[in-house]
């Protein structure tokens, strides 16, 4: 009986878990298709008549559209950027031979990682006055890709430090440059790993406030998770097209979370 419910206990420990993270969704996702009187009066229950009215509200009314563009173009071109110099980088420090200079960037990577982007604000903010670059789509990519490259170059690096260097010394046989290493033998291999940084480093531009409220101002360069405080005035607390606008914000994730999830197990198996 003791051995049947520690090996229960894990899993009811889980399914109690799933239920704390599930059970805010679904009631965002069901009071997405209600009015406000349905929601106040039954926040439980089921919608009277499905209906997509507040999700065309959200989107042309209070302008999700145009702050979903902003998001996705931040969040993407970072998150490629982080991810390109992150593995060249962390190509050089493994494959190359430089010992006490790789040793000490990969130390000066570690500690960057330890530094709370909150610290980071105001000298940034001022950085950016200077080179005039305030309320442009570079004052946010430039700073997500400084905040996403430590830890590229960190995971990149144990990746391909785990790869086997007699597939490199085959490719040294056969002709191929240092170019030709990377790109044509490390980097297929490690196509799930960069899926995966890539993945995380678009959800960290994706979900980041405090600079892009701070470093943007102007209304057409507002990102989704800074338009998401603004609605409580340009809605007028319509809570369900607020919850329309927060179901939209998750769909990119979501999609790319089932997109990448195939591309790795495909490579995996192969």
């Amino acid at each position: 009986m003791v051995r049947r419910f520690r090996g229960f206990l894990p899993h009811l420990v889980l399914l109690v878990y799933i239920a704390v993270i599930l059970c805010p969704l679904g009631w965002v996702l069901l009071s997405s298709f209600k009015t406000n009187k349905e929601i106040i009066a039954a926040p439980w229950a089921f919608p009277a008549n499905l209906s997509l009215a507040n999700y065309w509200n959200a989107w042309s009314g209070a302008h999700v559209g145009r702050y979903f563009l902003n998001s996705v173009v931040n969040s993407a071109v970072s998150a490629l950027a982080a991810l390109g110099l992150g593995t060249t980088t962390a190509f050089a420090l493994t494959r190359m031979k430089f010992p006490r200079i790789s040793r000490l960037l990969r130390r000066v990577f570690l500690l960057a990682l330890l530094v709370p982007s909150g610290a980071l604000i105001v000298p940034l903010y001022l950085l950016l006055r200077d080179l005039h670059l305030v309320n442009s789509p570079l004052a946010l990519i430039l700073p997500y890709l400084v905040l996403e490259l430590p830890w590229t170059i960190y995971m990149v690096s144990a990746f391909m430090s785990s790869i086997s260097s007699e597939l490199e010394e085959a490719g040294i046989m056969d002709g191929l440059s240092m170019h030709g290493l990377l790109w044509r033998i490390l980097v297929p291999i490690a196509i799930p790993s960069l899926f995966t940084v890539f993945m995380l480093n678009f959800l960290t531009g994706w979900n980041e406030f405090m600079m892009a409220n701070v470093f943007l101002t102007k209304e057409t360069l507002r990102t989704l998770p800074v338009s998401m405080v603004a609605f409580y005035d340009q809605l007028n607390m319509n809570y369900g097209s607020l919850s329309a606008a927060i179901v939209l914000s998750m769909l990119p994730v979501i999609a790319m979370y089932f997109l990448m999830h195939r591309r790795i197990m495909v490579h995996i198996k192969a």
